[in-house]
């Protein structure tokens, strides 16, 4: 089972449970049951200028990845200001507020796991709470600092194989450099992990991929979910053997077991967010269509 659909402003609206406990507060859920999903919610959320979104917490992990604007998020006792291409993890059962002072509004992505009830359903899944206050002097994203360690930053330069060929100076302002945070790089593909149990997830993950003019992943499933938001270029995505081109603000889903695949038929870079709900088992995450199409063939032989 597979699922196509498009981030749509128009189709925006206050979910019902934050009614009465929010300004200009807006959310598109693009991924949910109705697209045929069991382990993931996945949508796109904005706040207008001087909105508001108050305390509360989740029975659920929420990762999130900021497209537009500078969102403030309350959390842990402290007030973070965050901007474009900045992402992180709100932990399960944790207190957290958002709000916008800027004079734009604010557009991030959401990734929820395991999938949010559906509304008026009981028992709810979302708590509203008097704590966290937000601080006066909100403090901009330090990844660098070791209490940061929900956040993370995808900096220019991050997917460039070429440039991580060289050492980094020891006063890089970038995480430090170690197989956990390496560029995942294989048949003009890379991958970056931005939310995993690195930022202390264990529910779900979330990452960028960039293709490569000819970059190519071959048919193959999963034993988990998987949502991909295009973000950059175009795509040839193909699940359960019906072809679609993605562009940007296009969203796509796999369940588990659905074959999909996907081609870089342009000369240009194509980049999208994507996320696995549940997380990856150790062994046999890829089960690719051609490795037992081959063992299919020797086995007449033999």
């Amino acid at each position: 089972m597979h699922h196509v659909g498009r981030l749509d402003a128009a189709s925006m609206s206050t979910p019902d449970a934050y009614r009465g406990r929010s300004l200009g507060f807006r959310r598109q859920s693009l991924i949910d049951g109705l697209a045929g999903s069991v382990h993931m919610g996945f949508g796109a959320c904005e706040l207008s200028p001087e909105g508001h979104l108050g305390a509360h917490v989740h029975s659920y992990e929420e990762a999130f990845y900021v497209l537009e604007g500078t969102p403030q998020l309350a959390m842990g006792g402290e007030t973070f200001e965050l901007a474009p291409q900045q992402c992180g993890l709100i932990p399960l059962g944790v207190p957290h507020a958002w709000r916008n002072r800027g004079a734009r509004a604010c557009r991030w992505l959401d990734m929820l796991a395991p999938r949010p009830r559906d509304e008026h359903k009981e028992p709810p899944d979302t708590f509203f709470t008097p704590e966290p206050a937000f601080g006066d002097r909100p403090r901009t994203l330090d990844i660098r600092d070791p209490r940061c360690r929900h956040f993370f930053r995808l900096d220019e330069g991050q997917m460039d194989v070429d440039r991580l060929k060289r050492g980094s100076a020891v006063g890089e302002p970038t995480v430090s450099a170690s197989m956990a945070t390496a560029l995942l790089a294989y048949s003009g593909i890379a991958v970056k992990m931005l939310v995993d149990q690195r930022l202390e997830a264990n529910l779900l993950t979330m990452f960028m991929v960039e293709y490569q003019a000819g970059g190519v992943a071959h048919p193959h499933d999963h034993p988990f979910e998987e949502a991909y938001f295009m973000l950059e270029g175009e795509v040839e995505a193909v699940g359960d053997g019906r072809s679609y081109v993605l562009r940007p603000g296009d969203v796509f889903w796999t369940g588990v077991g659905s074959v999909h695949a996907f081609y870089n038929r342009t000369d240009a870079r194509v980049r999208w967010l994507e996320t696995q709900a549940p997380q990856p088992p150790r062994q046999h995450s890829y089960r690719f269509t051609r490795d037992w199409d081959y063992l299919g063939q020797l086995l007449p032989a033999e």
